[in-house]
């Protein structure tokens, strides 16, 4: 039998990748999708094969034509990112559910692909300025790179009420706890 699927999505310094790796810490059951993009590695703490697999732009357009992906996008400018169908078989041929960390249209995207198999969380922060504060915090982020995150995550914001839940990430080690509970509620569901 196949698996379930769960699917977080936010704006980018929400907080989703914490959780997310956070819930690959403490079950078992999970297994976490690696995406695919064609954006440079960020600093030297990125691994391919282990936080994304990192293709060329045109490795990328060949898995297009290939249908080799369920969904992908041109997130910004010059910058694809998909979910490869190989990568979810893989996770499912090893007995688990999968676990997404995507942007928000590719959450929407997965949640029309998986349907009642899948859980799609959107995670946010309580307000604007914490966004921008995080990103900040960062410290990867120009000023030009920052602005143009700001402004896509207003728009992000607006689908909010597409997903399942949302989750809003003010205190980490609360946000932690819930996110645990709906993983377990969906996955004994």
């Amino acid at each position: 039998m196949k698996g379930k699927a769960i699917i977080f999505s936010a704006p980018s310094g929400s907080g989703k990748t914490t959780i997310v790796k956070h819930l690959i810490q403490t079950n078992p059951k999970l297994g976490f999708s690696i995406s695919a993009c064609t954006r440079d590695k960020r600093g030297r703490n990125e691994e391919n094969g282990k936080d994304y697999y990192f293709l060329s732009p045109t490795e990328f357009k060949e898995k297009i034509d290939k249908d080799e992906f369920i969904e992908w996008e041109e997130v910004y400018a010059g910058n694809f990112y998909g979910t490869l169908k190989a990568e979810i078989e893989r996770i499912w041929a090893e007995g688990r559910h999968v676990i997404f960390d995507v942007d928000v249209k590719g959450g929407l995207h997965l949640k029309e692909y998986f349907g009642d198999r899948g859980l799609a969380v959107f995670v946010k922060v309580p307000s604007m300025d914490d966004l921008k504060s995080r990103l900040t915090d960062r410290q990867t982020e120009t000023e030009a790179s920052l602005s143009q995150r700001i402004f896509k995550a207003k728009f992000e914001m607006t689908f909010e009420d597409k997903f399942d839940v949302t989750l809003i990430n003010a205190d980490l080690a609360e946000s932690l706890k819930k996110a645990e509970k709906l993983v377990d509620d969906f996955l004994e569901s």
